[in-house]
């Protein structure tokens, strides 16, 4: 018995709206930690960010599962200080890009584009989004800020 290759065709582009029609039903993770895996910020150490004032890359060595992603450290001493106030290390937005976010959106991000303002950190998507969220940095942050309840439920 041969297969109809148009029944065939049809089978699996209905196959393939469902799964998408799948994926599109989840509600965003809280953490960004991209498609595959479950490393926040890339496995940069968020710490780093606030202490060094640059981003390091964290070890496996140290690390820590908070809100259901893992975090990864360059230390002893920058896992301990997470672990004791994670929220203060955290970055701004789950680790979205701050500009999609201020844009109803999200995006992935480039871990060297960041920004610390006020003991918060902030990534963005690449240095070139960077460059635009410099020039009206506050005002994208209070769009973010009211935003962002919102853009979690999409």
């Amino acid at each position: 018995m041969s297969r109809n290759p148009s029944s065939l065709l049809a089978r699996s582009l209905l196959g393939m709206i469902v799964g998408l029609w799948s994926l599109s039903a989840l509600a965003l993770d809280p953490i960004n930690t991209g498609l595959f895996g479950n490393t926040a910020i890339k496995g940069y150490d968020p710490v780093a960010y606030h202490t060094d004032h640059k981003p390091v890359k964290g070890s496996k060595d140290y690390s820590f599962e908070w809100m259901g992603a893992n975090w990864l450290f360059a230390s002893q001493q920058h896992l301990d200080l997470f672990k004791a106030d994670p929220e203060r290390y955290a970055p701004q937005y789950g680790g979205y890009c701050a500009y999609a976010v201020s844009q109803n959106g999200t995006a992935g991000i480039d871990p060297e584009s960041f920004t610390v303002i006020g003991n918060k950190l902030y990534l963005n998507y690449d240095k070139d989004i960077q460059k635009k969220w410099e020039a009206n940095r506050d005002g994208y942050i209070r769009d973010a800020d009211r935003l962002w309840p919102e853009v979690l439920k999409q």
